[in-house]
């Protein structure tokens, strides 16, 4: 059990959701090691009172989840997509040129920074995962193979005019110092934007699956709010976006006067939505039956039709999924995935193998289930192929949904 708040100290008391013991979401076996008896640890989350931080115990060090990485951003065309928007606003809006200097925390294969360069705008990567940061480099990416905090903050001389950190907010067990960090390496009139899914979105949706070892802490902006303000960080803009079933994007300064109407728009859904209330966290366990009791009941449908199913995806999400959910390849004996560092290997928990994409033609799948379901429009629309010979797509969050 969490015995204090990461932020705020406080003893934690309340549950926000308990998925029993799983394995790392992205432990990945290899053939030698399927054998082998494999760790698994409490994925509980718990909710501070006080701050209300929904939050993991640190039950692992972040060398032991990010030192070697399976997690490569460029592998989804409609993130790729993403990044090149935001780049090509980001230029405009902060009048960015050669003269700035825009870094990037958790820069994973160099995705976002690629597109900064081809404007002539200097960059510089910070990537603690070698396997990953070594893709970066070759692409011409400067890179840090560090893990970011206060301490890299004192030794990294250059301040940013721009300091991004996409989905990297969550994946931080020491919180204050990561924060502590950003604050240091921030020009006096420079710009933080941080994007990271909602936690609104999440319990809307019940995205559980979201909740993963890798995966210390869940934000709301209330919450948000406390913790820059907290550092002398002001949140003065917003932005509600659909990527990872729901996220925030946050731009955040020293100090501003003008803040965004659309910072007090989100923080009145939230209200709306009862995320001033610990009893709307302690309530949300009742959700996640739901969607186990209709997953197994389809799988349960399809044995007795002797149809066949095959995954499509290996991602974090999916292995939470499945674990909770007791599937393994038993039921479900296949799944596929573009990333060629997955391929051969096995789901960790299921011990599910992962093929190739091209193994969806062979084995011809009467329903294809969408691990990814933040891609699921991407992913369908690639494998619509499968109408062909009649299958299906199964959609599993918020709720199961058959696809034709």
């Amino acid at each position: 059990m969490l015995h204090s708040c990461r932020f705020c100290h406080t003893p934690i008391q309340h549950t926000f959701c308990d998925l029993g013991l799983s394995p790392l979401s992205n432990a990945y076996l290899s053939a030698e090691n399927l054998e082998k008896k494999e760790p698994l640890y409490p994925l509980h989350a718990y909710v501070c009172a006080h701050c209300l931080l929904v939050q993991l115990p640190s039950l692992h060090t972040p060398a032991e989840i990010f030192e070697e990485y399976a997690y490569f951003s460029s592998y989804s065309n409609s993130w790729l997509e993403h990044a090149k928007t935001f780049a090509e606003k980001a230029q405009r809006r902060f009048n960015l040129d050669k003269n700035s200097l825009v870094i990037e925390i958790a820069s994973n294969d160099g995705y976002l920074l690629q597109f900064f360069k081809d404007q002539n705008i200097p960059i510089l990567g910070i990537e603690p995962a070698k396997n990953v940061a070594k893709v970066a480099l070759a692409k011409g990416i400067p890179t840090l193979t560090e893990f970011f905090g206060s301490r890299l903050a004192k030794t990294q001389m250059q301040q940013a005019d721009l300091l991004i950190g996409n989905n990297v907010l969550a994946h931080v067990p020491n919180l204050n110092d990561f924060i502590q960090g950003l604050k240091m390496i921030l020009k006096p009139n420079g710009i933080i934007s941080l994007e990271f899914p909602h936690l609104l979105k999440l319990m809307q949706k019940n995205q559980f699956d979201t909740i993963y070892h890798e995966h210390f802490s869940y934000f709301s902006l209330l919450c948000l709010q406390k913790i820059f303000a907290h550092f002398d960080l002001t949140i003065f803009d917003v932005e509600q976006l659909s990527t990872h079933g729901g996220s925030l994007r946050l731009f955040c300064t020293h100090t501003c006067q003008n803040i965004s109407s659309s910072v007090e728009r989100v923080i009145e859904e939230e209200k709306a939505f009862g995320l001033d209330n610990i009893t709307t966290y302690t309530n949300f366990s009742t959700q996640v039956n739901t969607v186990k009791n209709e997953l197994l009941a389809f799988f349960e449908r399809v044995q007795k039709e002797n149809k066949t199913v095959m995954a499509y995806g290996a991602p974090a999400k999916g292995n939470t999924l499945l674990n909770y959910c007791g599937l393994n390849s038993k039921v479900l004996p296949s799944t596929v995935d573009q990333n060629t560092y997955k391929q051969g290997k096995f789901l960790p928990g299921t011990k599910i193998p992962i093929f190739p994409v091209e193994q969806i033609k062979k084995v011809r799948p009467d329903y294809l289930l969408v691990l990814p379901w933040n891609l699921k429009n991407e992913i369908v629309e690639q494998t619509s192929y499968i109408k062909e010979w009649g299958g299906k797509f199964v959609i599993p969050i918020p709720h199961l949904e058959i696809v034709h």
